[in-house]
């Protein structure tokens, strides 16, 4: 049984690039009513004008905010049934060398930013008996990788998050869902390598299983693409040796490699400003791997932050 989508209204955090533009798209071809938030107002009301879409200002870090952002949306569209939770933000680099400042941003961003958004979803969720929550997650909310510690314990929050509210929202009438991607080509992953036999996705790859997901809102885990979900679950059983040799051979440790700087500076600079580096510098990460001309050059260049 598919969900009609249309005439409902949707809302979408972090709406303005990548998956989050790409998922608006996606719901409103569907005759879906879209409202997407970000903190780029001015560059969220060009694009929803292009995509005939509603925008609003939007920092998932700030609970006023959210709260906020839903009664805007619900004052001009109606009552909000589903809720996409996408804002994300990650640096790439190594654990010790990230500043403070850095790591209590992604968990704000990516940990709390979430909690903010469900908890001002749920109170009129319940109250009516329906609604629909999707958690943007990603497949390090699952399996940790070199590179990203703090962005995969924020995903990792995420899931247990959303599984103990699952279990909470039993018999409401409301559904929860996460989305476990692997990489996709957004300026998330400007200037980063790539493993072996691992695609790069497009946004539209995983805005078309967003929107498959609020079909079927039943579905609670959902991988993409499909097979990484049986792969995580034998990765998840094995011993832990195993699962690092298994790493090494499908080249994990070089997912989130630098391997341009200058791409990765740019976005950086867009997210957090011009100037911003991190506490102590240190030379750009490339993690262990078999190391090529650019890899070089990117070792010169000052550790890069990276949002999305």
């Amino acid at each position: 049984m598919f969900l009609n989508l249309t005439g409902k209204v949707v809302a979408i955090t972090g709406g303005s690039r990548g998956i989050g533009l790409a998922t608006a798209v996606a719901f409103r071809a569907h005759g879906a009513h879209v409202a997407i938030g970000a903190r780029d107002l001015a560059h969220a009301r060009t694009v929803a004008g292009r995509i005939g879409v509603s925008a609003y200002a939007l920092d998932v870090t700030r609970p006023a905010d959210v709260r906020r952002f839903f009664e805007d949306v619900e004052a001009v569209h109606g009552p909000i049934d589903i809720f996409v939770n996408n804002a994300g933000e990650m640096l790439v680099g190594r654990f010790e060398t990230e500043s403070d400042e850095a790591t209590r941003h992604q968990l704000d961003v990516n940990l709390l930013g979430t909690a903010h958004g469900m908890k001002a979803a749920l109170p009129a969720m319940r109250r009516r008996g329906r609604g629909h929550i999707i958690n943007m997650v990603s497949a390090v909310g699952m399996i940790g990788l070199p590179g990203c510690a703090t962005y995969s314990a924020a995903k990792h929050g995420v899931t247990g998050l959303s599984e103990s509210v699952r279990g909470e929202l039993r018999g409401s009438g409301v559904h929860l869902s996460i989305v476990l991607p692997i990489p996709a080509a957004t300026k998330l992953t400007s200037g980063v390598g790539k493993g072996r036999f691992v695609p790069m996705l497009t946004p539209v790859d995983i805005a078309g299983r967003v929107v498959s997901t609020a079909r079927r809102p039943r579905r609670y885990a959902v991988y993409v693409p499909g097979w990484t979900n049986p792969l995580t679950r034998l990765l998840l059983l094995v011993p832990q040796n195993l699962r690092d040799v298994l790493g090494r051979f499908l080249k994990a440790d070089q997912l989130l490699r630098t391997t341009d700087a200058d791409a990765r500076r740019a976005y950086e600079q867009r997210v957090f400003g011009p100037g911003t580096a991190p506490a102590a510098p240190s030379r750009a990460t490339v993690l262990p791997g078999k190391s090529t001309a650019r890899d070089t050059a990117a070792r010169t260049a000052t550790q890069d932050r990276t949002s999305a």
